[in-house]
């Protein structure tokens, strides 16, 4: 199938597709960044991914009326959003929501109310679902930064403004609800030029933002010792447009600039990394660079549609990748995932891969413990163009010509976040796995 190869393929494509009308200038959308003011912070020690479990969270939607000037964001496609016209799978929850976080859209429910969106540039949204991950026990969020974005030269900034936002969001977010976060870049979409505007972009985050280093932003994750920050999309077998040496040579930046390097770097890899196989470069030069890591995260979305106990090829898969890691003195970092669909986004079938009701993802909590691994990153929080989100969904999503989501199966809006917390607490050995 063709979402095997990476599920930022096309969407990184919406991330430069439209510019807001206001010109912003670079100055203006890296200005908005700043250290942390000094406040009370619930932040536990956030140090190392052992025994935690960590979500990727994208932030990336916006609306019409958040002031983004970015229009419907991710939401939409070619431009629109409305019946016949959409990116999304799965409609969210927002039973909870404040009337100000929430955005009336062109679709309408089974009862003819408006459908609502949100917005991940509003502060109370941010904040409500990382005191979702304080409720369901996910530990912290690695947010997502298309490198792209943040380094390439358009004739406005509006998206970087806007990215920036959402990053000072989800910093004052983790600090106030106890959760750790960690930046994480995705290179989709990059070609070997961009390179020096990727650099620019980390130094602007480091010297004005202070990020992993401002002593008053307590939740940022630190690992052996030193802030942590992903890089992902090293290694995948995908036509991109740039080198195995241009993803070294960022790496070595982060950790050994001395002005604005001294990070620890976690890798999202192909899944056929530790073989260079399938969705993975066959240079042999690939685990060289993939040594320099402190952690390994191989991309599974995608890659299998369920757990196959009997054959126990995925434990044995998982046992290989943890066995070559802890040989390299690398962490390793599993990823595990609901579910898939991309349907309205490229046409192909409604829930493609299916959720089962969450024992898809609970089976791959399972496998892992199996593997005598205790965390997980779950891919991901608030993914809804691919139906990968745990986060509350709705069971009553829009109907109509022209519509198709995916329900929520009858179950509760917070079901995939039960059975995270349950995941959690599997893997630190709290509870039996069945």
């Amino acid at each position: 199938m063709k979402f095997l190869l990476t599920w930022f393929g096309l969407l990184f494509l919406f991330e430069v597709a439209a510019l807001g009308d206001e010109d912003v200038s670079m100055e203006e959308a890296y200005g908005i960044l700043n250290p942390a003011s000094e406040s009370e912070s619930q932040a536990p020690n956030p140090s190392g991914i052992r025994g935690k479990v960590l979500t990727g969270y994208q932030g990336w939607f916006r609306t019409s009326g958040d002031g983004s000037g970015m229009g419907f964001h991710h939401w939409e496609k070619e431009r629109k959003f409305e019946p016949g016209s959409c990116s999304i799978d799965i409609w969210p929850d927002l039973s909870e929501f404040a009337d100000d976080e929430k955005f009336d859209t062109p679709f309408k429910h089974q009862d003819g109310s408006t459908a609502q969106v949100f917005s991940s540039v509003h502060p109370k949204t941010v904040n409500r679902h990382f005191k979702w991950m304080k409720d369901y026990g996910i530990d912290g969020a690695f947010v997502q930064r298309f490198a792209l974005v943040g380094a390439k030269n358009y004739r406005s900034y509006t998206h970087l403004k806007s990215d920036n936002q959402k990053l000072l969001h989800c910093r004052a977010a983790a600090n106030e609800n106890g959760r750790c976060y960690a930046l994480m870049y995705d290179l989709s979409g990059l070609k070997s030029g961009d390179f020096e505007r990727l650099n620019r972009d980390w130094k602007n985050l480091r010297t004005r933002m202070k990020l992993g280093t401002d002593p008053n932003d307590k939740a940022y994750l630190q690992h052996n010792g030193k802030p942590l920050v992903a890089i992902w999309g090293v290694g995948f077998r995908d036509d991109r447009n740039y080198s195995l040496e241009d993803a070294e040579n960022f790496i070595r930046l982060l950790k050994h600039n001395p002005e604005w390097g001294g990070m620890s770097v976690m890798l999202g890899v192909p899944f056929g990394w530790r073989e260079r196989e399938r969705d993975a470069i066959t240079n042999e030069q690939l685990h060289k660079v993939l040594k320099l890591a402190d952690v390994i995260s191989p991309w599974s979305v995608g890659r299998y549609h369920e757990v196959d106990f009997e054959r126990g090829k995925h434990v044995a898969n998982l046992v290989e990748d943890r066995k070559w890691c802890e040989g390299n003195k690398i962490d390793y970092l599993p990823v595990v995932y609901p579910g898939f669909s991309w349907h309205n986004m490229t046409g192909e079938k409604l829930g493609a891969i299916p959720r089962r009701k969450g024992k898809f993802l609970w089976d791959q909590f399972v496998a892992t413990r199996a593997a005598g691994i205790n965390t997980a990153y779950v891919a991901m929080f608030d993914e809804v163009d691919e139906a990968t989100a745990i986060f509350k969904a709705s069971d009553n999503p829009p109907v109509g010509e022209g519509v198709s989501f995916l329900d929520n199966e009858g179950l509760p809006g917070d079901h995939y976040l039960r059975v995270t917390q349950k995941g959690g607490k599997l893997l630190r050995g709290e509870v039996p796995g069945k």
